[in-house]
């Protein structure tokens, strides 16, 4: 029997029950795709992570949905470092990471945890009905053209007019299979809209958002840091966004608010990388047995 020692943190918040939970198991990268799956279904989270050794970074880290692996995720790497930090995992200020998206670099600066986005890529205009079908709202409610959009993690990028319609949405499962698939997506647990208003939550804030999720994650992520690096490199593309660093808020409405800050790394019209920082709240730790689950 072997355990694994764990952590369980609040992404994107200073303190519990904010921002979004992520688990991160320490050295668990060796892990099977089914157990590591079957451990997000047992917590019940939209992601976990799991670490292990890196021939071309300091460490290197999985990400899983309930469903499958993803190349990278925006809050479970904010956890990720929190909890290794909180165990004396990390030396000085900076360190990378190997994910399924290449080397994410990070920066520590107090309790902040920054880090570096991929360049961001700029993929197929969505038309405006059809992802006005997938979240339940007129096609007048999106005040900009939305757009494929990753740093990383694909996101259909959609501006909403005003809190009420972000608040109004819904997600129609049937319509996001059908926007998933005209865009060469057979899963509808990827490329959801990321639904994105000019108004802050509170007046700390410049913008609010929302992720709507499909089975068999839960149906709202908390806050979520990869769309969040992509949601910003839309709105500095598009003219959107005339400051060079702002604060991007989610999950007020969920009862778990998360902030972070976004800044652009190179100018709007050739942006090399986006940094999205913020903090990790260490909820709690212990050992799992999956070693044991493996084997049956």
């Amino acid at each position: 029997m072997s355990w694994f020692d764990f952590d369980w943190v609040d992404a994107f918040s200073d303190r519990a029950f904010g921002g979004n939970g992520c688990a991160v198991v320490h050295g668990g990268a060796a892990l099977p795709t089914d157990i590591c799956t079957a451990f997000v279904r047992e917590t019940s989270l939209v992601e976990c992570t799991f670490t292990g050794p890196s021939e071309i970074a300091d460490i290197r880290v999985r990400y899983f949905l309930a469903s499958r692996e993803i190349p990278f995720a925006g809050h479970p790497t904010i956890a990720t470092v929190a909890a290794m930090r909180s165990r004396g995992l990390v030396a000085g200020d900076r360190l990378t990471l190997e994910t399924g998206a290449g080397i994410v670099p990070i920066r520590l600066g107090g309790d902040a945890i920054e880090m570096t986005q991929v360049a961001p890529r700029f993929g197929a205009m969505i038309p405006a009905e059809l992802v006005a079908a997938t979240i339940g709202l007129d096609p007048s409610a999106i005040v900009s053209p939305p757009q494929m959009v990753s740093t990383g993690l694909p996101f259909c990028i959609t501006v909403l007019r005003d809190h009420d319609a972000l608040r109004a949405a819904r997600l129609n499962v049937a319509a996001l299979r059908q926007l998933t698939e005209s865009q060469g997506y057979p899963d509808t647990d990827m490329m959801e809209p990321f639904l994105v208003t000019l108004q802050g939550a509170t007046d700390r804030g410049d913008t609010f958002s929302r992720l709507l999720l499909a089975p068999p994650s839960p149906p709202e992520d908390p806050f979520t840091g990869s769309a969040t690096g992509a949601m910003a490199a839309y709105l500095w593309k598009h003219g959107l966004m005339d400051k060079d660093s702002f604060v991007a808020e989610q999950g007020h409405d969920m009862g778990r608010p998360g902030r972070a800050t976004v800044t652009r790394v190179g100018p709007a019209e050739a942006m090399t990388g986006i940094k999205v920082a913020g903090q990790g709240f260490v909820l709690m730790r212990g050992q799992v047995d999956l070693s044991s689950a493996a084997a049956h």
